[in-house]
């Protein structure tokens, strides 16, 4: 199996597929004996992740071009000034600024200050997916911690939140791949 090694000053060994590639992180003075021991005891995690990388690469949509992006932007900017208005009552907290950017690894965040950040590329997404997203960053307003009286939290405004974590685990890849290189 080809792989290719990164050694640096961590203290364990690791995998990671990346564009299809597996890469092995390594403490610096791992022998490469190690290294393939490690490699072959993990085949099936490997083969496993190569698989779903390969599939995602399959379904990755084409880029989305400059002028498409800024139109996304726009209606995300509409969408989720909505969809903070009338989730912010019924979690019961206030927000400050709404953001919306074009990150390729957050669906959303929020700030001490109250600030709600979103990704453009949700709008892509089933609705109900969404608005799981906005309910997950207004409950943040009560707690910044993902502790189980935040996921309380949570499930009380969005029962369903469990279907829309997976449909992005399951197909956020193919919509971060839409932004442009």
């Amino acid at each position: 199996m080809n792989y290719t090694v990164i050694h640096s000053r961590r203290k364990t060994l690791a995998l990671q597929i990346k564009n299809g590639e597996l890469i092995v992180r390594a403490p610096r003075r791992v022998s490469l004996a190690t290294i393939d021991r490690f490699v072959s005891e993990h085949t099936a995690w490997i083969e496993k992740h190569l698989a779903k990388a390969q599939k995602q690469q399959a379904e990755a949509l084409p880029a989305l071009s400059p002028e498409e992006l800024r139109a996304l932007t726009e209606d995300a900017r509409r969408v989720f000034r909505e969809r903070v208005e009338y989730f912010a009552p019924i979690v019961g907290v206030d927000y400050e600024k709404i953001t919306i950017r074009h990150q390729s690894t957050r669906w959303g965040s929020c700030s001490a200050k109250g600030n709600l950040n979103f990704n453009c590329l949700l709008l892509l997404a089933p609705p109900e997916v969404l608005d799981s997203i906005v309910v997950h960053e207004l409950c943040h307003r009560k707690e910044m911690n993902h502790s189980p009286r935040f996921y309380a939290e949570v499930y009380r405004v969005c029962p369903d939140y469990d279907a829309s974590h997976a449909w992005l685990r399951e197909h956020g890849q193919a919509l971060m791949s839409r932004l442009p290189k």
